[in-house]
């Protein structure tokens, strides 16, 4: 005779046909991982054969047969197939002997908690449901917070009804699943007060971007559902994986983004009434603080590595924390489908050929870009009147929506995050969105022409109008070796994970003033003596900005080390050269507070910029914020592979005053395995590159700042323009001396810029010299690599 239910501890894996995938992921769980640290709810299943055995006690198979032909053949639509096939199920009675199996297996849960009348959730788990190639988010239904036995069984009755919901019988049609062929398994688990504490979702590999080595978490307050209907825009968290290798509490803590989500709302248990849960407006304190600490971002890390470890494959999970103890635990693990079945090595890249005004911004889902015009559509009852081929407009999404999001180019809403359900459909689908905008419903107009573009890393915009963009196959196994290191110049931390797939030896420029400018908005020195901002509009932005940080100096160095990170996780441990600060006066003072602390000058190109700022009084307890950002980067993130890099370094003892600054500030050369570089941009950098040399661990070649001060023409000058040129012969000799002079002295060197990618010629040329590293803007490293490999084949022939 089969089992009916199952305890979890007596399920594994190879029970999906009798229990679905979800129920067989938490018996895996708690079979498998339990031991090893990861927390699960204790729980037990209904079997596939339980509900087969319901179905045929009731004796409703032939009246489910008949509904769903009638479908078929068009003599019923989908709402009044669904909804007779659910009653069909509502109005049968279990088993005696299945309900009291439930019962029991309900009873024993209770007395191993303690409690005569627990709390459980009550779960769905088709036996087709969350295999390695479908993802079913939400079709089937949960049931939180049920507590006594007869409201266990109107759940248990009411999940099996689910099995038919219009979403569900719709998703199969398009699956080519036979309806009465799959089966429904009922997961009862006990509920973690996670409304009165927390919740949210988990990847163990960047959703976005498919790249595989970092953990992505979503956080919220209270229930997760919120979180996986995307109802709330919630904080998200990003750890580097490799990094956890040490045990909790020591080595590294490789977190390396943390971004707070508004989550206005939270979903908490019913006080009365027949609803069991109720969504209510989160506090101004919970809006405003993280939901996690870093202890237990890097636990719920540390579980994501041992589950993907355990299945051999990326994982999408739920966790919880319960408000009354505190504790974290893993609620499900089932196969990520979309990001973990691409490629590594062949993949499309999109590129706008323009630009123009952006509408909205969020976080983008996909890496594409597609045109429309919108459709906004506010409810549910009314996606009859979406447009195929246009862009969804709406507040969010649940699975009753997944029949127009797949006619859709592109989807936009106001709230959820990369975790919920419009972000996981949109990828499951290959439809480009922009999820989490906050005001799309009211920003864009129906009817309006649209770009929606989410190849810019992961910020998605939308455009006014329709911008002609290119599209490009690409097939990294077609691309030669190199002797020469190829490497890649990464401005921006959000687009740091878009490049991920590039076999780059590394970071040749990580440009700091663009991690300043973006992100963090504030001159470093109005964080430092906030006391001196005189603009009452400036300084109330810089105090919201810095809103939860007791000292508004650590929000500058909490966000330059998350941003630094972030752009080194891909390239690790290859090394990452990270250029000190280098804006000029007039740009420093665009910043927040940037005002107060700056002078005009009539050339800032050749003025206080630079290595000039740092030992100086005027910025040098700004620089110290600069040095511990690289500090905890290094030493507490764990990214030694950074590396150091000073810019427009005058003389030999400027240089000096520059490294005994920062040593003050923790960073000694050669401490630690601390690298320091030098550009080499000015014309003194080559005449005496020995005894630069002397004090760097390398070189790299700036060609804009060397080709103009070797010339004399500015770069910014449009009436000089057609003299501006690095294949110069006199710049091309001075690149040939600095390279000789770094070879000499026997320290590396490298060149950053666009010269090599936009003239073959110079390319040959720096190979030709011996160059150790090139660095590209990534959109141009494949084109430019054979370019390379062409040049090393001829100079080898030569």
């Amino acid at each position: 005779m089969p089992e009916h239910v199952m305890w979890f501890d007596e399920i594994a894996l190879g029970d999906i046909p009798q229990v679905g995938g979800k129920n067989a992921s938490l018996g895996e769980l708690t079979r498998s991982l339990k031991a090893g640290g990861v927390r699960v709810p204790d729980g037990f299943a209904t079997t596939a054969a339980a509900y087969r055995s319901f179905v045929e006690a009731n004796g409703i198979e032939p009246a489910m047969r008949s509904r769903i032909l009638a479908y078929r053949s068009g003599d019923a639509t989908l709402r009044e197939t669904g909804e007779a096939i659910r009653e069909l199920f509502l109005a049968s009675d279990f088993p005696a002997a299945i309900a009291a199996s439930i019962l029991e297996h309900y009873r024993e849960l209770g007395r191993r908690a303690g409690l005569e009348r627990l709390s459980v959730a009550v779960r769905s788990s088709a036996t087709a449901e969350d295999l390695p190639d479908a993802s079913f988010a939400g079709q089937q239904e949960t049931f939180l917070n049920v507590a006594g036995e007869r409201e266990l069984m109107d759940a248990c009755r009411r999940c099996y009804a689910s099995l038919f919901t219009d979403r569900a019988i719709s998703y199969r049609e398009v699956k080519d699943f036979d309806h009465l062929d799959v089966a429904l398994s009922i997961g009862v688990q006990r509920m973690v007060r996670s409304d009165v504490g927390a919740s949210g979702v988990m990847f163990s590999i960047d959703t976005d971007s498919g790249f595989p080595r970092a953990a992505v978490i979503s956080a919220a307050w209270g229930l997760g559902e919120t979180v996986v209907q995307g109802s709330i825009n919630p904080d998200k968290y990003l750890v580097f994986k490799p990094l956890l290798a040490g045990a909790e509490g020591e080595g590294p803590s490789p977190i390396i983004e943390k971004t707070l989500g508004s989550k206005a709302q939270k979903m908490v248990y019913s006080r009365g009434g027949h609803a069991r849960t109720r969504t209510v407006d989160t506090s101004e304190a919970e809006r405003r603080s993280f939901v996690l600490a870093d202890a237990e971002i890097l636990t719920l890390a540390r579980w994501a590595v041992r589950v993907e470890d355990h299945y051999g494959r990326p994982m999408d999970m739920e966790w919880a924390r319960d408000g009354e103890t505190g504790e974290l635990f893993m609620v499900q693990a089932r196969p990520e489908t979309v990001q973990s079945l691409k490629s590594g090595s062949r993949f499309t890249l999109h590129h706008l050929r323009g630009s123009g005004p952006v509408l909205v911004t969020g976080a983008a889902i996909g890496d594409s870009i597609a045109h429309g015009t919108a459709c906004v559509i506010r409810s549910a009852a009314d996606i009859a009147t979406f447009r195929d081929g246009a862009i969804l407009v709406t507040e969010m999404t649940d699975p009753d929506w997944v029949p127009i999001m797949k006619r859709a180019a592109g989807i936009v809403t106001d709230r959820g995050g990369p975790t919920s359900h419009a972000a996981i459909v949109s990828r499951e689908l290959g439809v480009p969105a922009v999820v989490g905008t906050g005001n799309a419903t009211g920003a864009l107009a129906e009817g309006q022409a649209l770009t929606l573009s989410c190849a810019e890393g992961d910020t998605g915009r939308v455009y006014d109008g329709t911008l002609a963009f290119d599209t490009e196959d690409v097939d990294l196994g077609a691309l030669p070796p190199t002797r020469t290191k190829v490497m890649v110049n990464i401005a921006s931390p959000a687009a740091a994970f878009q490049w991920w797939r590039l076999p780059a030896d590394g970071v040749g420029l990580a440009r700091m003033e663009f991690i300043i400018s973006a992100l963090i908005r504030v001159h470093p020195m109005a964080l430092v003596h906030p006391d001196r901002v005189s603009d009452p509009e400036e300084a109330a932005q810089i105090r919201e900005l810095t809103r939860g940080y007791e000292d508004p100096q650590e929000y500058f160095v909490d966000a330059l080390a998350l941003g630094i990170a972030k752009i080194a996780a891909p390239y690790h441990p290859n090394p990452v050269i990270v250029r000190l600060s280098d804006f000029k006066t007039n740009e420093y003072a665009h910043l927040l507070g940037g005002a107060a602390f700056e002078e005009a000058e009539e050339n800032p190109m050749l003025g206080f910029r630079g290595a000039s700022r740092y030992y100086d009084d005027r910025y040098r307890e700004g620089f110290a914020l600069e040095c511990r950002a690289l500090k905890r980067v290094r030493e507490q993130i764990g990214f030694g592979n950074v590396i150091v890099m000073v810019p427009f370094c005058r003389t030999p003892q400027e240089a000096d005053r520059v490294l005994a600054v920062m040593a003050e500030n923790g960073l000694v050369r050669g401490e630690n395995g601390l690298q320091v570089y030098m550009m080499c941009e000015i014309p003194s950098n080559v005449v005496l590159a020995g005894r630069f040399a002397e004090r760097f661990d390398g070189f790299s070649i700036g060609s804009n700042d060397l080709t103009q001060l070797v010339l004399g023409v500015d770069r910014d000058s449009a009436q000089l323009a057609a003299l501006f040129d690095e294949r110069d012969e006199a710049v091309m000799a001075m690149i040939s001396e600095a390279i000789r002079k770094a070879h000499e002295a026997g320290i590396k060197i490298g060149i950053c810029g666009q010269g090599p990618s936009n003239h073959p010629e110079f390319a040959a040329f720096l190979v030709g010299e011996g160059i150790d590293s090139i660095s590209l803007n990534p959109d141009s490293y494949l084109r430019t690599v054979p370019r390379i490999a062409e040049a090393e084949q001829g100079r080898s022939r030569g």
